[in-house]
């Protein structure tokens, strides 16, 4: 039986929208990796998809910065980050480790 994963920690909808936006940047930015990518077409689809989630990142903290949340909580939105697989996500987009023969 799979361990039911901790709860999200609260958020405001836009601390929220940002966190979603990162995630979906970062599978993007995953897609996209030179490196654990094996098809072309598959990076270019990534790539023009990034232009649009980077936008709605833009626009999510654009709306904080008006509604005045001028702070990131950083370990707040971490914590969301990691209960989201954040860490395997963004692994994608680093570099595999060598193979040693």
């Amino acid at each position: 039986m799979v361990p039911e994963p901790p709860p999200l920690p609260a958020l405001t909808r836009a601390e929220g929208e940002v966190v979603d936006a990162c995630l979906a940047v970062v599978d993007l930015l995953g897609r996209i990796n030179p490196s654990r990518s094996t098809h072309t077409y598959g990076a270019l689809r990534a790539a023009q998809a990034l232009v649009g989630r980077a936008e709605v990142l833009r626009e999510a903290l654009a709306l904080m910065h008006a509604r005045g949340e001028s702070e990131v909580h950083a370990e707040t939105l971490a914590r969301a980050l990691r209960v989201l697989d954040g860490e395997r996500r963004a692994g994608r987009v680093t570099l595999p480790r060598e193979r040693r023969s």
